[in-house]
Parts: structure tokens; C-alpha cells; sequence
């Protein structure tokens, strides 16, 4: 056994691992921020014990789905709502605000497929999202008096990475994307601080 651990994979195996993980993110078992780095780890594998390191505490059989219902509206009316923790992001979900405000955390949020869509009305209102480094992230938008950013450094996603759209539009508000570095923990107010950092 420790012989296979020794011997150096090919593509095609770190490809087989890398699709088992993201089975285990749409299970319910690893967070968005676990499946980018658990790729990074399958892609730079050398050896077979690099590959199993990459799996370490999931079962053989990703199959099972979690039972979390998915999120699909996020609605803040005069008022706030927040999401953060392990909330299921469904493969389209929207965030309304009208004269309030939303903070959409996706760090630790499981997702339902390898790409997911979040559709963003803001008017007289404004929506935060988070999302982990090492995601690939696709952000366009329209605001009038308003404004849609993104922040934080763009690194390269590595191969394989879930893809996450982000579709605003905003009137008399604002949407701000937020690209957290791997680890970060505390504040949503410091994760801005650290995105606005690049560090």
C-alpha cells in the first residue's frame, strides 16, 4: 500500500479526484472555501498519498445530498437579511433590497452545482457577497446612481473550480463583491478590510 502512496499520478487521476470533490460540495459535505483548496491540493498532487491527502475525511461514495433547503430568495425590505455559516446556495438564487440591505456570505456556504448564478436587485439599498479565493468568480452589472464592484485580489482559480456568476442591478444602491483570502476568520467588516487589501 505504501508503494501506490509513493507513486506519481497521472492527470487523468487527479481529474477522477478533483471530480469526486466536487461531488462531496454539492453533497453537503465540503464548504466552497474547502472545495478550492482541497482542489489546489488534488491538481499539485505528485504522488498517490498527495491524491489521498486531498480526500482525508470524506467517505468513498459522495452520493447522498444534504438536506439543508437551498436559499433561493434574500429579501430585505426597509430591513436586513444576512446568510452566513453552512447555508445552501442553490444553483440560482436572488437577493432583493429595497431601502435595505443583504450580506451573502459564501465562504462557508455548500453550493448545488459547479456553477452557480446569484441575481442582484438593489434599489435604495445595498448587498454585500463573499466569496473565497480561489473561486472563479464572474461579475457584470448595471447601476444608475449606484454602483456594482468587486474587490480584492484576482488570482488565478485553479483548473476545475466552481464557477460563481454574480448578475446586479442597481438603483440609488450598491452590490459589492468581496474576494476573502483563504482562512480569513472574524468580522464581515474585517473580511472588507482584508478583500480592500488584496491581503
Amino acid at each position: 500500500m505504501s508503494d501506490e502512496l509513493d507513486v506519481r499520478v497521472s492527470d487523468a487521476e487527479r481529474e477522477r479526484v478533483a471530480v469526486t470533490l466536487r461531488e462531496h460540495c454539492t453533497a453537503g459535505r465540503l464548504t466552497l472555501e474547502e472545495l478550492s483548496t482541497r482542489l489546489d491540493e488534488a491538481y499539485r498532487a505528485r504522488t498517490g498519498g498527495d491524491l489521498e491527502a486531498a480526500l482525508r475525511e470524506l467517505p468513498a461514495q459522495p452520493a447522498t445530498r444534504s438536506r439543508r433547503s437551498p436559499k433561493r430568495f434574500s429579501i430585505a425590505i426597509f430591513g436586513g437579511v444576512e446568510r452566513k455559516g453552512r447555508w445552501r446556495v442553490p444553483l440560482r438564487s436572488f437577493a432583493f433590497c429595497l431601502f435595505g440591505g443583504a450580506e451573502l456570505d459564501l465562504r462557508h456556504a455548500e453550493i448545488d452545482g459547479d456553477e452557480v448564478t446569484l441575481y442582484v436587485v438593489d434599489v435604495f439599498g445595498g448587498t454585500d457577497v463573499y466569496v473565497p479565493a480561489g473561486v472563479d468568480l464572474d461579475v457584470s452589472g448595471f447601476a444608475l446612481f449606484g454602483g456594482v464592484d468587486e474587490h480584492g485580489g484576482d488570482a488565478p482559480a485553479p483548473v476545475g473550480a466552481p464557477l460563481v456568476r454574480v448578475r446586479a442591478f442597481a438603483l440609488f444602491g450598491g452590490m459589492d463583491v468581496w474576494r476573502v483570502p483563504h482562512g480569513a476568520e472574524g468580522t464581515l467588516r474585517q473580511m472588507r478590510r482584508l478583500a480592500r487589501g488584496g491581503s
